[in-house]
């Protein structure tokens, strides 16, 4: 099981701080494979890791495994409360904000030509 966030959140900042997983892992003394796992999401970090990545990139814990972040910072979050979210097929974990679970709910009761709409704005 993955955390979904987590994951996306180590590429990104490894790609906006132009490294390369081979750059990272030597940073925390890791094989490149073992952090390309963390990347897709096959392995989780234990906490040390976890620290140093956060350590490296200038964000806290809480950034780093529950918030959308970029090589400029946080993207529009405001800190939890959190609501755990789970992908079925895989059963990935997400975080979402209260705001993010209104929205899922919201669409998940729309309409198709709403939900349409919805996938059309957010270009899906």
């Amino acid at each position: 099981m993955a955390n979904i966030q987590l994951a996306a959140n180590l590429r990104r900042l490894r790609c906006d701080h132009n490294y390369t997983q081979a750059q990272i892992s030597d940073k925390l003394n890791i094989s490149r494979q073992a952090y390309s796992n963390y990347e897709t999401g096959k392995r989780i970090p234990d906490l040390d890791i976890l620290i140093r990545i956060a350590d490296i990139y200038h964000v806290t814990l809480e950034q780093l495994i529950l918030q959308p972040c970029t090589g400029t910072g946080v993207i529009n979050q405001n800190s939890g409360p959190y609501y755990i979210g789970m992908e079925v097929e895989t059963a990935d974990t997400i975080y979402l904000a209260k705001d993010e679970v209104e929205l899922l709910t919201h669409y998940r009761n729309a309409d198709e030509d709403d939900r349409k709409l919805t996938r059309k704005v957010l270009k899906m």
